[in-house]
């Protein structure tokens, strides 16, 4: 399963970067997963210029769309109507 999938990926990375080297490994390892179940997306507490972005478990490639639009959108300050308190880095605290 893990060598078809990640031969399905190469296969569209490849596509868009044709020029790209060989692979160099494959890896496989659990995958984190947080108590609440949701991922961390939001400015750190210590260093706000430092966005979090992980801890989506095994919805990681599917969420990963929509959690680069966030990502973006703080980025660039961009002013929305997201209310991401549900994700924040500090939740735990």
């Amino acid at each position: 399963m893990l060598l078809r999938n990640s031969a399905l990926l190469e296969r569209g990375v490849r596509k868009l970067f044709p020029d790209l080297g060989p692979v160099q490994s494959r890896w496989l390892g659990f995958r984190p997963s947080l108590p609440d179940s949701l991922p961390v997306i939001g400015p750190g507490r210590r260093i706000p210029n430092l966005i979090h972005a992980f801890g989506h478990g095994h919805l990681g490639m599917t969420l990963a769309g929509v959690t680069s639009r966030i990502v973006g959108d703080l980025v660039a300050r961009r002013n929305d109507a997201r209310n991401l308190d549900a994700f924040r880095p500090d939740r735990f605290a």
